[in-house]
């Protein structure tokens, strides 16, 4: 007897392997700045690039539901012309199915690490307030974390790793070497804007805690770090290096 099987196939050629799931921030305002704040959009479509050409589907949730905004300097058609050069997020931008994911997102509290392969946090200036002490995002990362299954974070996202502890009690990066964005990285933002841009740093806070090594490499570097299951990334340069980690991770 002959069985087929017609698997679906992805537009790049790739079988469908799975889904990851993307958290984002949920729009807020800046108590620094008094900007509107959200995602960044680099730190979004290049890790979305890799995972969909590797196979996997995506589901992107937010910290509150509904739609999402990606931070002004972050959008290549910006008036400023900070990303002009992101011919990645400038072709998404072109994709009304793109569009519509961050339409009208789910709260993060509608899913579950069991519908995954994986979690990949989406940084920007909003995860600033939104994800730290973020219980409910800390418990759904720490959920995949303790599953075994890639839990990844990038740039401004890994302000969660500085709070965020394992079903033990103890904190999740206790142990891990891990990265995030640099001291002299908001440096350069900094006079960049001519003002103070977040109300904390990471490396400076991450620097503070014992047992767990802070590494970074040249500022706006494509920077990323594996250590064991858990994949964080230095800044919006380093979100397809991480992605990139996440999916070797998940190479049988």
């Amino acid at each position: 007897m002959i069985t087929e099987v017609l698997n679906y196939v992805h537009p790049h050629g790739a079988p469908a392997k799975g889904k990851i799931l993307m958290v984002a921030s949920s729009p807020t305002i800046s108590k620094q700045t008094g900007w509107h704040i959200g995602f960044w959009a680099a730190e979004l479509t290049h890790p979305l690039r890799i995972f969909q050409e590797a196979g996997y589907d995506i589901d992107i949730v937010s910290t509150e539901g509904g739609k999402l905004q990606m931070d002004g300097y972050s959008n290549p058609t910006d008036p400023s012309g900070y990303s002009a050069h992101d011919i990645i997020s400038l072709g998404y931008l072109q994709k009304p199915e793109f569009l519509a994911m961050l339409e009208n997102t789910k709260k993060l509290t509608e899913v579950s690490h069991k519908d995954y392969a994986a979690i990949f946090l989406v940084g920007g200036q909003a995860p600033m307030y939104t994800f730290r002490g973020n219980k409910e995002l800390e418990e759904l990362f720490v959920s995949f974390f303790e599953a075994g299954k890639p839990a990844a974070a990038v740039c401004h996202s890994t302000t969660l790793l500085l709070e965020a502890k394992t079903s033990k009690g103890d904190l999740l990066v206790h142990g891990k070497t891990w990265t995030g964005f640099a001291d002299a990285e908001e440096d350069f933002a900094d006079q960049a804007v001519g003002q103070k841009i977040q109300p904390y740093r990471i490396e400076e806070e991450a620097r503070k805690l014992h047992g767990t090594t802070f590494k970074v490499a040249a500022p706006f570097s494509a920077f990323a770090i594996q250590d064991g299951n858990l994949i964080t990334g230095q800044q919006q340069n380093s979100g397809a290096a991480a992605a990139e980690l996440v999916v070797k991770a998940l190479q049988p």
